[in-house]
């Protein structure tokens, strides 16, 4: 067996915390498991939906990064500077870390201001301080128009944005205000949720729709006037607003575009079966990578993608440092729950590598499946942490 190995996994997000705990537990003391993270604490961002309701507090749906030390994971707390992946080495806050192997989760990185006024003028649906500023503002609005806005593409947690309008739609109902308050959508998807198909993106088209919000697909935008409160798009069309709630555009961390990593996507190109970079040893999973399907699209960003294809690479990488075992393979599976508002929820999954399309279903919104979701948020926490 090889000895005093050290595997260093960049990003405390769904796949990072996978990826550490199943090598941690794969793997003898010897061989050590080096979280890098720049949080002090794992937060859970599905569950920003619900509290953008004030259905839950920042508490509840975060973790101290410092129980996994119970686990025999060290962390180092800092921010990833520069990667040098031809020899696995990485700066964090001026200190050199360097590994036997390397694996890449620092997800997509938050870019308002990469549209005009943006950030001014709206809420970032994506952060914790965004959610928390719609949960307040929505309280104050007693009449007007919501926008939902989708501001570029490709984004992370396909659904959200559609679940955050049925959400606040929902509000308004059980505030009483839902004849004063309009409710609208746009995104420049030509429909919801476009790579889980025709059939799935029409379903959730309808779910949105029978509920009275306006949707508006392929609506880029191109600016946003805080003062007028009015959204500009790349199609001449404008759109006013009292309340704006945004997806901001995503990209790549700087340091992961600076070291060479991105192919022609923006994104990191890997083996989409392993995970594999082009360079021996360094891995990458979930958002910060870009996965092209058959069918032309890049394979969703996503926490249960990302947390598939945690375990995979840490399984290879075990099996790699002990000598034992066979390797497994990324097969594209994922689902997700859709939360319609009303305490339901819909339920969408199947295969994302299946060709020639991908092959996904989705169950209609009811009660037990959004009990599925509030019982899934509880599991994650407890189990990792």
């Amino acid at each position: 067996m090889a000895q005093g190995k050290t595997v260093l996994i960049l990003g405390g997000g769904i796949g990072g915390i996978v990826a550490a705990s199943q090598l941690r537990r794969a793997l003898p003391r010897e061989h050590r498991i080096v979280l890098v993270e720049q949080a002090s604490t794992h937060l859970f961002q599905p569950s920003l939906l619900w509290l953008m309701l004030g259905l839950r507090t920042p508490r509840q749906i975060s973790r101290p990064y410092t129980a996994l030390a119970r686990r025999g994971i060290e962390r180092v707390q800092g921010r990833v500077e520069r990667i040098d992946p031809l020899r696995r080495a990485v700066s964090v806050d001026g200190k050199v870390l360097i590994a036997d192997y390397l694996v890449i989760a620092l997800g997509a990185e938050l870019a308002p201001d990469a549209v005009p006024g943006l950030a001014e003028a709206g809420h970032n649906l994506y952060s914790l301080a965004g959610a928390e500023a719609i949960r307040d503002a929505r309280l104050g609005l007693t009449q007007g128009r919501v926008a939902v806005l989708v501001s570029a593409m490709p984004f992370k947690c396909p659904a959200a944005p559609y679940e955050a309008a049925m959400l606040l739609e929902w509000d308004t109902r059980r505030r009483g205000l839902r004849d004063q308050i309009q409710i609208d959508l746009y995104s420049p998807e030509p429909g919801p949720m476009p790579v889980a198909g025709a059939e799935a993106s029409a379903q959730v088209r309808a779910m949105v729709e029978q509920k009275g919000i306006g949707y508006h697909p392929q609506e880029k935008v191109a600016s946003v006037d805080p003062g007028a409160r009015r959204i500009h798009f790349d199609s001449g069309a404008s759109a006013d607003f009292d309340l704006l709630v945004y997806v901001p555009p995503h990209r790549a961390p700087q340091a992961v575009r600076d070291a060479g990593l991105c192919g022609d996507s923006g994104w990191v190109a890997v083996d989409r079966a392993t995970l594999a970079t082009s360079f021996p040893g360094v891995y990458a999973i979930g958002d910060v990578t870009g996965i092209p399907l058959a069918i032309g699209k890049p394979l969703p960003k996503a926490g249960v993608l990302a947390h598939g294809q945690a375990e995979v690479i840490a399984h290879n990488i075990a099996a790699d440092i002990s000598g034992a075992g066979t390797m497994t393979q990324f097969q594209g599976e994922g689902a997700c729950f859709i939360e319609a508002g009303d305490g339901q929820a819909g339920f969408g999954s199947g295969n994302f590598y299946a060709e020639p399309a991908p092959r996904m279903k989705l169950r209609p919104a009811g009660r037990l499946l959004h009990w599925g979701k509030v019982a899934y948020e509880k599991y994650w926490l407890f189990k990792w942490f």
